[in-house]
């Protein structure tokens, strides 16, 4: 499916989604982001979406700009978020200081290793968290980020990708 048949196939009373989707996967309306990373959040996202319609079409569209690890370091990145994002807003939520003194005991070796670039793993990461609305993880990749010299308008694009992937995945999923 082609960009513009899935914004044809966004309803009207979601009509800014329908733009901003138009926008947001550009380097002109994701400023700060190359080409590769603003396909990468998009599919980290629209997988924790949990649309599998939609992150199929995603995944179709990228694979015009990604390679097969690029492919591999966003699902990574939607996996791995999947479980950290409830965890770690359990330990945020919970607030019990002696949880947070306890080990996690889950394994997250692909943080180490995602096969694709160690930042760009940190923003799709950030992304995906934004997606699970995980606070503690947000902090802690955005801070990863600017320590590394990311910029805000890199960081405010990836969350804008992932913004809109989310209500679009939505919106198509109760059409």
């Amino acid at each position: 499916m082609s960009l513009d048949a899935i914004r044809d196939s966004i309803p009207d009373h979601a009509k800014d989604l329908r733009l901003n989707l138009g926008s947001v996967l550009t380097p002109q309306g994701a400023p700060g982001l190359g080409e590769k990373q603003i396909w990468s959040v998009a599919l980290a996202t629209a997988i924790a979406a949990r649309n599998p319609a939609f992150a199929r079409d995603i995944e179709a569209l990228a694979r015009a700009h990604l390679d097969d690890a690029d492919i591999a370091g966003a699902r990574a990145a939607a996996a791995l978020m999947g479980m950290n994002n409830v965890y770690y807003r359990f330990l945020h939520l919970v607030e019990d200081a002696e949880y947070q003194s306890m080990p996690a005991r889950l394994r997250m070796n692909v943080i180490g290793n995602p096969g694709i670039d160690k930042l760009d793993f940190e923003l799709l990461s950030l992304a995906v968290s934004a997606v699970n609305g995980c606070g503690m993880c947000i902090v802690s990749h955005e801070r990863k980020l600017r320590a590394h010299g990311i910029t805000r308008e890199a960081i405010q694009s990836a969350v804008r990708i992932a913004a809109v992937i989310h209500a679009v995945a939505g919106v198509l999923e109760a059409a």
